[in-house]
């Protein structure tokens, strides 16, 4: 089957790799139908996540259907048009059954590796390096499935696969960003970041009874989506001083709940962004941390800062005594798709999420290079490309 894989750094192919078998009897076998590429993709893409291999298949947001189970699957039916949590949880450990998905015992085959680099290994994620498990991702013809009972979920009729493919990521992702950030009704919410998941995370607050949500970001396009499609207010960073324009906008106070949605190659202006490009690329740290910065320190005393965005490995200069004596809450996490997913797919289908209008540049998967070039240099206005095997 043709599928996309990472080379090297900054190096991807489509070429052809072997089809996918049952190796479980709780797998299914997926037709990927939809298949979104991610900002996270780019931390591999780049090199700044370790223990990618060459050959390793991309992709982890994705839609299909099955076209064969192994003798333990009992809720999937050959035929049946599914979105497969980007996150491989069991759904029966102790951490699945507290909904803390993202941390299964059993998802990840490899936990070595994250146990001695964090002190314990998290779930497995579906084409996004050997680190959480080297599962081969979606940007293929067809895929494996584990744990397909638990990481499948019928999409309702009438949602489009180019819309309902946000379900396996973008949108869960954000409304956990939300949820952990404890949005009350009357919040003033500032969300990093106006792609895919900054956008789904500033729809949920609004959803969750916010009284303001405001996004930061600097392309045009994107902050013009945050405006007409999402109904939040849009901010450019490359016109204001994002502090001050955020205190100005709370009478002094700060936004009650920052959510960070960009991760570990943020991007900004002036002195403190060329200190982290240049330590990144000296490998003195892996992370670029000015928008977590700016989220801790913008936070009104007493706030939640929730943390979105893919951190991997080590950052300096994180101002942990602006947190600590502002009293700010911290929280953090991959996203626990399936505690979600139904009720998400349910909003969506009602037209209370909208996520159609984040697939500007549909292709076949044999211009999946092409793809990602245009999705990592933000080409022609692309938030999303996604690929049709």
């Amino acid at each position: 089957m043709r599928a996309v894989t990472w080379r090297g750094v900054n190096d991807l192919a489509v070429e052809d790799v072997p089809d996918p078998r049952i190796l479980d009897d709780q797998d299914a076998i997926l037709r990927v139908r939809s298949s979104a590429t991610c900002g996270s993709d780019l931390h591999l893409i780049d090199g700044y996540v370790p223990s990618m291999r060459e050959g390793d298949v991309l992709g982890h947001e994705f839609l299909g259907e099955v076209v064969e189970t192994g003798s333990g699957v009992r809720e999937l039916s050959v035929g049946d048009r599914v979105v497969v949590c980007s996150v491989i949880a069991c759904g029966r450990c102790w951490h699945c059954r507290q909904g803390e998905f993202s941390l299964c015992d059993n998802g990840n085959p490899n936990p070595a590796l994250p146990e001695t680099v964090w002190g314990h290994a998290p779930a497995g994620i579906f084409g996004y390096s050997h680190m959480t498990g080297g599962f081969a991702g979606s940007h293929a013809e067809y895929i494996r499935v584990p744990f397909a009972d638990r990481g499948c979920f019928p999409v309702p009729e009438g949602l489009a696969d180019d819309a309902a493919v946000y379900a396996s990521d973008a949108v869960p992702t954000g409304w956990m960003g939300a949820d952990n950030a404890d949005i009350a009704a009357g919040d003033v919410v500032a969300v990093w970041g106006a792609g895919g998941v900054g956008q789904m995370a500033a729809r949920s607050a609004m959803l969750m009874g916010a009284d303001r949500v405001v996004v930061i970001d600097r392309f045009p396009e994107r902050l013009a989506m945050v405006a007409d499609r999402i109904g939040a207010e849009p901010l450019d960073y490359t016109d204001v001083d994002v502090h001050e324009a955020l205190v100005e906008m709370t009478a002094g106070r700060g936004p009650d709940r920052c959510i960070e949605a960009v991760g570990m190659e943020a991007h900004d202006t002036g002195v403190e962004y060329a200190y982290d490009r240049v330590k990144q690329a000296l490998r003195l740290h892996s992370e670029r941390g000015v928008t977590l910065r700016q989220a801790i320190r913008a936070c009104r005393k007493g706030g939640t800062v929730s943390v979105l965005g893919v951190f991997g490995g080590f950052l300096d200069k994180v101002p942990i005594g602006a947190a600590m004596n502002k009293g700010l809450t911290i929280r953090l996490a991959q996203q626990h798709g399936h505690r979600y997913i139904p009720m998400l797919l349910d909003r969506m289908a009602a037209g209370a999420i909208p996520t159609a209008h984040l697939t500007t540049h549909p292709m076949p998967l044999d211009d999946a290079v092409r793809g990602y070039e245009m999705f990592k240099e933000k080409d022609d206005g692309c938030v999303r490309a996604v690929f049709h095997p």
